[in-house]
């Protein structure tokens, strides 16, 4: 029997819950299918499970994307505002954290039950454990073919996600279905993801693990001002994760490890005050003393200042505020928060998400060719594209 439709989405995600929802208050018959047992399961485990849902300052300038201008559309129409207030109506403790990061104080369910709380308002229908078999369009009818049986709607939702977290159930099925219908797709790869290191590099960083330092961490093309934490597989930690988004394999990371001193000054200033103390006993004082018995050499931090060159203060000054790591690689979709790459958005409109190329079709969330920023940049995006699509379809 084939159940039919006004919409379908295809993902129970936080893209395709909020696009349900908007749709189901405008009257539409709404069925969101997803192959998962539990909706919103990447809600659940975002933020340490406390879910960074938003961010107090959003702009286009904290998303990747080869149209940067296109995502500027939809955050403009259903901004961070809009969401905290829905937040704020649901009397959802939160608190901010760094850099307007916004949290609940309790736990992700608290978001996950507002949203399925709006979409059984609405009348969103949602069939979780249902595999998708095969998609056409007949006319101007969407036909799904699933383990559940026949669906039909005249507005199908593609909000499926990336790769990232294949454990998760992650997979490229929205990309398929792009191309499917003619759209091109930009290369993927993991966003917001951990590094792994050089053998060389690895051999000493390993036994530092659980060291976190504030630095700038920086390439070619931009810079961020965070921790990174040394683990036993690499570098993480918030600047590592954000860098990990514009680097390119093969490519060197400059990393400041002290963004407010001027080492070099203040070992000269030291050296006049006091010869005597040694060179490892100053170092210690600004940063962990094994991380520095790691990266200097052993007789240069055992020696008292006055033994050693203003020359050689100027090359630890450099070694410290210009450390150059050359990542292996980075750890993969396995652990990325985000997909960079997606749906091409030249193929999309930038105002509904609706396809160019096949009317009634829509692409929203992080199946996109738009990835935020480590911050509840990506939650944003997902609210605001859902939004859009909510209002048309």
């Amino acid at each position: 029997m084939n159940k039919t439709a006004d919409v379908l989405i295809i993902g129970a995600s936080a893209a395709g819950l909020m696009c349900a929802i908007e749709a189901g208050k405008r009257g539409r018959k709404v069925i969101v299918l997803d192959h998962a047992n539990k909706a919103g399961k990447k809600i659940l485990m975002s933020g340490g499970g406390r879910c960074n849902f938003t961010n107090m300052d959003v702009s286009a300038d904290n998303y990747i994307s080869h149209n940067p201008h296109f995502c500027k559309s939809a955050l403009s129409r259903y901004t961070q505002w809009d969401f905290i207030a829905l937040v704020t109506d649901y009397n959802i403790p939160y608190h901010e954290r760094n850099h307007g990061q916004l949290f609940c104080d309790d736990s992700a369910k608290d978001i996950l039950n507002m949203l399925l709380s709006e979409c059984a308002h609405a009348g969103v229908e949602i069939r979780l454990n249902c595999t998708i078999e095969n998609i056409h369009k007949d006319n101007e009818t969407y036909i799904i073919n699933t383990s559940l049986g026949d669906y039909s709607a005249e507005s199908l939702v593609i909000a499926t996600g990336g790769l990232s977290i294949p454990k998760m159930g992650a997979t490229g099925f929205g990309y398929n279905t792009a191309k499917r219908f003619g759209h091109t797709v930009h290369p993927t790869t993991a966003g917001l993801v951990p590094f792994t290191l050089q053998p060389n590099d690895k051999a000493w960083l390993a036994d530092l693990s659980g060291i976190a330092i504030e630095c700038i961490v920086s390439n070619e093309r931009t810079s961020f001002r965070e921790n990174i934490l040394l683990t036993h597989r690499g570098l993480s930690g918030p600047a590592i994760l954000q860098i990990s988004s514009y680097w390119q394999a093969g490519e060197t990371v400059t990393i400041n490890l002290l963004p407010d001193v001027d080492i070099e000054a203040l070992l000269k200033t030291k050296q006049q005050e006091q010869p005597k103390t040694h060179l490892k006993t100053v170092l210690s004082e600004l940063l962990p003393k094994r991380f520095i018995t790691g990266l200097l050499d052993d007789d240069l931090i055992n020696q008292p200042l006055q033994s050693i060159s203003h020359e050689r203060f100027k090359a630890i000054a450099k070694q410290l505020h210009e450390w150059q790591i050359k990542p292996n690689s980075t750890e993969g979709y396995r652990t990325a928060e985000v997909t960079l790459g997606g749906v091409n958005c030249n193929e999309l409109s930038s105002q509904t998400m609706e396809s160019k190329y096949s009317t009634g079709l829509y692409f929203i969330g992080e199946v996109v060719d738009v990835t935020g920023w480590l911050g509840g940049y990506n939650f944003q995006w997902a609210w605001s594209s859902g939004w859009c699509a909510g209002q048309v379809v």
